[in-house]
């Protein structure tokens, strides 16, 4: 089968092959999926930069990818919950998706939105994901305000509409391109980052989805209010998560030095900050499907480009200025 295979680390463009490599071989609790599209997400081009590398079971070469949108033509004997022509979604936990066929685990497999194509269907496991744990670790209500960092990137966009749907206010941040596009997805108070200061216009949030890093982190203390909440994507190691990660005695005192400004800021404003790693969910994933079909959640698609193309996908992406999501069509 064709498949996009990651086969050094370096230059994007120099890391990875259109290759022709063997059909997945399943499991008794997977299935087989025939890849329709797959889609493009920033974590990709951290596996292909290296950044990634330290992690177990990563061995080159690797198929890039972890979303896929397809239909099932095979699967394993113990598989009860899905059949062959079920047409699925999914993100995969381990990587794989930019290939014509990918096998997945049916404990994190889910049937797809019906009212939408498969192209849009791949936009959406990592991303949703992503925006619904962000939502759940931070405890969103109803009425609670929130401030979205980058709201016309792939996590961002869904993020709004996700919080919209728990009946939050939404704060967000976007260059002047974006403003209108973004406000269409239902934010209530976009911010243009090149005119405005979102700092003097966001007071006393209940929370932060931090998608920036660096002196946006500390800053997204200055507009939370006493007991608020910050949640970072790219942020600083919280203790927490360290010890969930379950780090030698040196990396944690090393995270605790590196994050030591932080630890101010949340004693400042008895806050709660946490640094999120996604995990596959099939539950959550469903939840969204519901969303999906019943119109409170769209997809949103920035460009689609063939499977042998996919180095300009990920070089696309990689200049960091997409409306949504990126995607691979396979079939």
């Amino acid at each position: 089968m064709k498949a996009i295979q990651h086969i050094a680390y370096g230059e994007i463009s120099e890391s990875i092959d259109y290759s022709e490599i063997e059909k997945p071989i399943i499991s008794k609790d997977e299935v087989l999926i025939e890849t329709y599209a797959a889609s493009v997400n920033p974590l990709d081009i951290k596996v292909l930069n290296g950044k990634l590398k330290t992690r177990k079971n990563y061995t080159l070469p690797a198929t890039v990818g972890y979303d896929v949108s397809g239909k099932i033509v095979e699967k394993g004997e113990n598989v009860t919950n899905f059949n062959i022509g079920d047409e699925v979604y999914a993100y995969v936990d381990k990587q794989g998706s930019f290939a014509e066929f990918v096998s997945v685990k049916q404990n994190i497999l889910s049937l797809k939105p019906k009212n939408i194509s498969f192209e849009e269907s791949a936009s959406l496991p990592l991303v949703s994901l992503t925006a619904s744990q962000v939502l759940k670790r931070g405890k969103l209500q109803a009425g609670d305000k929130i401030l979205i960092h980058a709201g016309s990137g792939g996590v961002g966009f869904l993020a709004i509409q996700l919080a919209k749907a728990k009946g939050a206010y939404v704060y967000t941040t976007t260059s002047t391109a974006n403003v209108e596009w973004v406000k269409a997805l239902g934010a209530d108070r976009v911010i243009d980052y090149k005119t405005e200061d979102y700092k003097t216009i966001v007071k006393d949030a209940d929370m932060v989805l931090d998608t920036l890093g660096n002196q946006y982190t500390e800053d997204a203390f200055e507009v939370i209010k006493n007991g608020g909440k910050v949640i970072t994507l790219v942020g600083p190691v919280d203790e927490e998560t360290a010890n969930r990660m379950k780090l030698n005695l040196f990396a944690k005192l090393y995270l605790q030095w590196k994050r030591r400004n932080i630890t101010k800021q949340i004693k400042l404003k008895s806050a709660y900050y946490s640094l999120l790693l996604m995990r596959a969910n099939a539950m959550q994933i469903n939840e969204v499907t519901g969303l999906v079909e019943s119109g409170q959640v769209k997809a949103v698609i920035d460009k689609v480009f063939p499977l042998k193309d996919a180095v300009n996908a990920i070089l696309y992406v990689h200049k960091g200025r997409t409306k949504g999501k990126v995607v691979i069509k396979v079939k």
